[in-house]
């Protein structure tokens, strides 16, 4: 994705309206005590909560699980509330062997892992790769946010992918032989398709609830809660750093 900040005056924040999507409804949580002037819409079932956050205009919300989902959330985003940038937060499993639970991954670029490569290069968008790539502005903003803070875990920034499964044992290795991501959801993708094809710029920061060590639906909701909070504080640190 091309650095759409440039069309953005000095980064001043009337101009910045910041979408965030969040799969579930405990990942969303932590954000609400966050929202100032916080004034509730509901839009195609689904919650969107308006506000301020570090004196950036948000729109949060939680999309529900999967990538239909979480596409409709976005484009609603974009159409109906105007944001011009969306940011990703929550949870993911761990898929590189060097991460370990409550560890953050901020994504460097994003793909399907299961749909066909030729479905987005040989027809609409007519890409010219499977991967969307994260906004390098956002990615240098949030490396320095980072720095700031002292987040729980390590933050590493790298590839995500994204299907329609949770993944345990079974299509693990094939993943990762076939893409070698950090980490695997059942939304970002989608979100970052939805960006793409608006030209708005987009990251995602997801912190790991699971690995192939600790791995399992036990283990995704034992530590939802925890890795959600650690995405939020990361996230609120970027949102902190694009007041400039």
């Amino acid at each position: 994705m091309l650095n759409h900040f440039k069309d953005m005056e000095k980064w001043e924040v009337p101009g910045i309206r910041v979408g965030i999507v969040c799969a579930g409804d405990e990942e969303l949580a932590p954000f609400l005590p966050a929202i100032d002037n916080c004034k509730i819409t509901e839009r195609a079932m689904l919650k969107f909560y308006e506000g301020e956050i570090q004196g950036i205009e948000i729109v949060a919300l939680y999309s529900g699980v999967c990538k239909v989902n979480a596409a409709i959330a976005s484009q609603i985003l974009i159409d109906v509330f105007g944001t011009n940038l969306i940011i990703n937060s929550g949870t993911a499993g761990g898929m590189n062997p060097n991460l370990e639970l409550f560890d953050t991954v901020i994504s460097t670029e994003v793909c399907y892992h299961d749909v066909a490569p030729d479905i987005l290069t040989e027809f609409h968008p007519w890409m010219k790769t499977v991967f969307f790539e994260a906004d390098r502005e956002l990615i240098e903003r949030s490396k320095a946010a980072v720095k700031k803070i002292e987040p729980a875990g390590n933050v590493f920034w790298g590839r995500m992918v994204t299907g329609e499964s949770f993944i345990t044992d079974k299509g693990r290795q094939k993943i990762n032989d076939e893409y070698a991501p950090f980490t695997v959801d059942m939304e970002t993708a989608s979100i970052a398709h939805v960006c793409y094809v608006n030209g708005i710029p987009f990251i995602s920061i997801r912190c790991v609830t699971d690995t192939d060590v600790c791995r399992g639906i036990c283990n995704f909701e034992e530590n939802c809660a925890k890795a959600s909070m650690i995405a939020k504080n990361i996230t609120v640190a970027l949102l902190n750093e694009l007041r400039g």
